[in-house]
C-alpha cells in the first residue's frame, strides 16, 4: 500500500446476479474493498469465479443489482448517463482481448482520437498531435497510426488499447486479464509498460488475472475470490508470506517454480471436486466442499471476511472459520 494513500475507489457489498433458465447464476455475492491512490489491487482466482464481472461491472458495463460503488467519495452505482460521461473520464478499462475491444473499421489514428472528441477535450487541430504523444507514451510508433488493428501483433494491439485508456489520464483504470493471450516475453513488456505509466501518472490499478505470478510483480495487495466472493485480502508482502485460507493456500502453491526443491514437491497442494456451481453454490462457507480442513461448522454457517489476529495493521483478512 502506498504512503499517504487516498481512497479513489471504494466498493461495499457489491452483487452482480444473473438470470437464466437454469436459474440465478450469483456471479458477484457481496464483495466489499477499496482501492488507494497510486496502487494495483490484484484479483486472482479460478475461471468462473466473479472477476470479469466484478471489473465491469466497477465501470458500469454491468448494473449491480445491490450494492455501493464510490469514486472519489461520489456514489456512482446508479448514477444517470449524464453523470456516467464525467466519470469515465476517471474509470477506464482495458480487455482480455484487444482485437475484439479494438474496432477493426477504424486506424489507430481514429481510436485514439475518439475519447477526445467524446468528450471535447482540445481542438481537432490538435488531434495529431495527441495521437502522437499517446503512441510514443506506449512503445508505437507514428507511422502505426494509419494501420488498421489486424495489421498488429496482439502485443502492440494491447499496446493500443492501453493508449485509448490513458487518453484521457483517468485515476482508475480496471486491466482485466490484459496479458493472458500474449505470450510470455510479450507479456512481460506489457506488465513494465503498466508499471511505468503508473509511476509517471499516479495511476490506481485493479488487475485481474489468474496468474499469480504476474500479480505478485505488479499488485501492491491482492484479493481471492472463490465463487463470487472475497475469501481473503491482504497486501502482497503478507499474503505471500502467509497465505490464510485454504484455497489461496493452494493457489499459491500452484505456482510454477523451475525445479523446484524437494521439499515444495512433496507440499504441493491440489483441489479435491469440481468447482460448484454460481447456480447453486454450497451452504456456509462456499470452499467447504473442496477443503481439507473442513469443519462441521462450515457447511451450515457462511464465515465473515475479517482481520486476523496480528494481521489488523496490514490489513491482512480472511473469510475462514479456522480463524475464529
Amino acid at each position: 500500500m502506498k504512503d499517504n494513500a487516498t481512497p479513489v475507489l471504494k466498493v461495499k457489498n457489491l452483487v452482480k446476479h444473473y438470470a437464466t433458465n437454469a436459474g440465478t447464476v450469483r456471479a458477484v455475492d457481496d464483495v466489499s474493498f477499496v482501492v488507494n491512490e497510486g496502487e494495483t489491487l490484484g484479483v486472482v482466482g479460478e475461471s468462473g469465479c466473479g472477476k470479469s464481472t466484478m471489473g465491469r461491472t466497477l465501470v458500469r458495463l454491468l448494473e449491480p443489482n445491490s450494492g455501493t460503488i464510490s469514486f472519489m467519495g461520489q456514489d456512482i452505482t446508479h448514477a444517470s448517463r449524464a453523470s456516467l460521461r464525467e466519470v469515465r473520464r476517471d474509470i477506464q478499462m482495458v480487455f482480455q482481448d484487444p482485437y475484439a475491444s479494438l474496432n477493426p473499421r477504424r486506424t489507430v489514428r481514429q481510436i485514439l482520437a475518439e475519447p477526445f472528441d467524446v468528450h471535447g477535450i482540445g481542438r481537432r487541430s490538435d488531434r495529431a498531435v495527441q495521437v502522437s504523444e499517446l503512441l510514443d507514451r506506449v512503445g508505437l510508433h507514428q507511422e502505426h497510426a494509419d494501420r488498421y488493428s489486424h495489421e498488429f501483433s496482439g502485443g502492440q494491439r494491447q499496446r493500443v488499447a492501453i493508449a485509448r485508456a490513458i487518453a484521457l489520464e483517468p485515476k482508475v483504470v480496471v486491466c482485466d486479464e490484459p496479458v493472458s493471450a500474449l505470450d510470455v516475453s510479450i507479456q512481460a513488456q506489457i506488465i513494465n509498460l503498466l508499471k511505468r505509466l503508473q509511476a509517471e501518472n499516479g495511476l490506481a490499478y485493479v488487475f485481474i488475472s489468474h496468474d499469480l505470478s504476474v500479480v505478485g510483480y505488479l499488485a501492491d495487495r491482492i484479493a481471492v475470490m472463490y465463487l463470487g466472493e472475497i475469501v481473503e485480502i491482504a497486501s502482497k508482502s503478507s499474503m505471500w508470506e502467509k497465505p490464510l485460507h485454504p484455497y489461496t493456500q493452494v493457489l499459491f502453491s500452484a505456482i510454477p517454480v523451475a525445479k523446484p526443491p524437494s521439499v515444495l514437491r512433496r507440499h504441493r497442494q491440489t483441489l479435491i471436486g469440481e468447482l460448484p456451481s454460481p447456480i447453486n453454490p454450497p451452504q456456509g462457507c462456499r470452499f467447504h466442499t473442496r477443503c481439507p480442513h473442513v469443519m462441521p461448522k462450515c457447511s451450515m454457517q457462511p464465515p465473515k471476511l475479517k482481520a486476523v489476529a496480528g494481521g489488523e495493521a496490514r490489513g491482512h483478512q480472511v473469510a475462514c472459520h479456522l480463524y475464529e
